[in-house]
């Protein structure tokens, strides 16, 4: 399946499939009771999703927007926790994935314990590129959501861009 930047793949609180991104990237959005949304994840290719669904289904945490154009599979829970059940070697795909997933949060919180502000930013950059080139990160993110991932108010994160131009 292909999703362009800004379609939804699934939203918060919905139940279904599993999703294998095989390219591209995905936000993880959870809207508060206030209505105020908030980026808790970032989905890049590879990962299978939700992460809180691989060894059991509960309904999607947040809701799923494509950040570029994206190439997903549907993977079907029944046939994924059926193999899970019979394959005990399924247990090593999932326990690797989910390790995948922990060393990139643990990059995000080198991220967000960086002294300086600018420094949070300049990481943050850094880890995109890896996974949009040259593209600037503001073509991908919102300044609100930057601010989101590092901790820091939209305004410190407009401030902090409009420096790095000059």
């Amino acid at each position: 399946m292909q999703l362009h930047k800004g379609q939804t793949l699934f939203n918060q609180g919905e139940s279904g499939s599993l999703f294998h991104l095989r390219s591209g990237l995905l936000k993880i959005v959870r809207v508060h009771e206030d209505g105020h949304p908030f980026l808790v994840n970032i989905i890049v290719p590879n990962e299978i999703i939700p992460h809180h669904s691989l060894i059991s289904p509960l309904p999607y945490h947040g809701t799923a927007i494509a950040l570029v154009a994206c190439e997903i599979d549907l993977v079907s829970p029944q046939q994924w926790y059926d193999e899970l059940k019979q394959n005990p070697e399924k247990s090593l795909e999932i326990a690797l994935l989910l390790q995948s997933k922990l060393r990139m949060m643990q990059q995000r919180i080198d991220q967000l314990t960086q002294v300086t502000p600018a420094d949070k930013l300049r990481k943050l950059q850094e880890w995109f590129a890896a996974y949009i080139g040259s593209t600037a990160i503001t073509d991908v993110l919102t300044q609100d959501e930057i601010g989101q991932l590092i901790g820091l108010r939209r305004e410190t994160v407009n401030r902090l861009l409009r420096a790095q131009q000059r």
